[in-house]
Order: C-alpha cells, then sequence, then structure tokens
C-alpha cells in the first residue's frame, strides 16, 4: 500500500478545501444574483425608479401596433425578458414589444445578454405612427454581436451599426463590452433635447435631438424618409424582435423632472 507523507496530504487537504470554499463561494454569488433581479433597493424606490418588467409577467407592455402582448415570440424564463430565435428576420414572429407608457425625460437602466450573431435594439421615442407592418420606428440604442453580425460593417455612417450606437446615425466609442454570454447594461439618458448613451457604466455617445448636427446625419440615413425623425415630444421605449435570442432584465427607469 502507498503511504501519502503527511506534509503531501496536508496539501491535497488544503487544496480540496480550498476548491470546496470557491465552489460555495459561487453557489453563493449566484443565489445573490437571483434575488437581486428585478428587485429595486430602498434607495432607488426613494430616488423614484421604477420597475418596467416584474420579472413574472409582461405587465405595463404590450405588442408594437397591438393592444395585447404577442401570443408568441416571447417568454418569460428565470426572470428574463426573453424574445425567442426565429431565423434573424426582423418583427416577423412575436414582433416587438412596447410600454404601454409613454415617456420624455427619462433615466432607463436594464441589463441584455447577447447570443453569438444576435441583432436587437432598444428603441425610444417610439410613436408607431410610422410603419405600422414592421418594426416599429424610434432612436435606436444597436444591440448587437459586433464580432460576428454582418450589421455592424454597415450604415450610412461608419460603425453607427455597432453595439451601443445610435443606429445608423452616430457610433460609439469607448466601448467596454462584456464577453459573450455575460450580461451587459444599457442606460438611456433623455433630458429635453439632450440624449445619452451608456455601456457598463461608461458614457459611449451624446447627441442633441432636432439640431442642426442631429438633422443633418438622419438626412443622410436610412430614416430620411420620415419627416422629424427622433423629434417627437415622447414615445414609447421598444424591446426588438430581430428574430434572434436576446434576454432582458432589470428594466428599471427614472422619470426626469
Amino acid at each position: 500500500m502507498k503511504i501519502i507523507k503527511p506534509t503531501l496530504l496536508l496539501f491535497l487537504l488544503l487544496t480540496s478545501s480550498a476548491c470546496e470554499k470557491r465552489e460555495a463561494e459561487t453557489a453563493q454569488a449566484a443565489r445573490v444574483e437571483t434575488v437581486q433581479q428585478n428587485i429595486l433597493t430602498e434607495e432607488e424606490k426613494a430616488e423614484g425608479w421604477k420597475l418596467l418588467f416584474d420579472g413574472k409577467t409582461t405587465e405595463g407592455w404590450r405588442g408594437a401596433h397591438k393592444e395585447v402582448f404577442p401570443e408568441g415570440g416571447w417568454m418569460i424564463d428565470n426572470g428574463e425578458l426573453i424574445v425567442l430565435a426565429s431565423g434573424g428576420a426582423e418583427s416577423r414572429n412575436g414582433g416587438d414589444v412596447v410600454t404601454i407608457d409613454e415617456y420624455a425625460n427619462f433615466d432607463l437602466k436594464l441589463e441584455f445578454q447577447l447570443t453569438e450573431g444576435a441583432n436587437s435594439g432598444i428603441k425610444y421615442f417610439v410613436t408607431e405612427k410610422e410603419n405600422p407592418n414592421g418594426s416599429a420606428i424610434g432612436l435606436e440604442y444597436q444591440i448587437l454581436d459586433d464580432e460576428r453580425h454582418p450589421d455592424a460593417k454597415e450604415g450610412n455612417h461608419e460603425g453607427s451599426r455597432t453595439l451601443a450606437s445610435l443606429y445608423d446615425l452616430i457610433k460609439a466609442e469607448n466601448k467596454n463590452a462584456k464577453p459573450m454570454g455575460e450580461w451587459n447594461e444599457a442606460r438611456l439618458v433623455s433630458r429635453g433635447q439632450h440624449v445619452e448613451h451608456w455601456l457598463n457604466g461608461a458614457k459611449v455617445l451624446e447627441y442633441e435631438r432636432g439640431s442642426a448636427a442631429f438633422r443633418k446625419l438622419v438626412a443622410e440615413s436610412k430614416y430620411n424618409i420620415w419627416e422629424n425623425f427622433g423629434e417627437t415630444a415622447q414615445g414609447h421605449i421598444l424591446l426588438q424582435d430581430h428574430g434572434n435570442r436576446i434576454a432582458f432584465r432589470n428594466i428599471r427607469i427614472k422619470v426626469l423632472e
């Protein structure tokens, strides 16, 4: 029988104990993350934040150009609002979903999880007056797998269809996107005509709606067929169905004065 030396035995015991500790810490972190999903802290409540998704129901949302939430194409699982894969077509399955309420001045935060090659977006100042048979029109915070989706190299302005960009108008800069499979936080701030896009705590672009510079960008983009694009006083917030699986959670908003 092979005899294990005391020093080796001690090393094995310490290694095993360290592994068990790491596994326990990982499991605890996962439990904490689950508990914290779709819940506002007391501090957030005091600051005026409200949940737009409770993690269990579609209350507060409906299909774009519809009176109710889509019967298919979307699902809720593990506290996540998920648009299901359907071949990459735009608004051909469940379709986009919008908030029932409209917003003008707001601070919006949400987390999203990409899948490989996926495309989606968060639109805002959506009125549903344009394009009733396709994806609803609005200013768009682009959600994209820049490495694998061809749209990253398209657009009327260079880089304007990459992750966190103002779709087809302004490229997001100095991004700190997380690796595939991890959760990213998108943030949109709109106050008056000033708008900011944030990604994982860093501001990646800002612009003024209705300014001469903004209107020039619109005139050079795919949106030039719609009069006064992006300049409505208020509108719905939209999560896009672009035929790829994307998960959303912790969707919260604060109305600004």
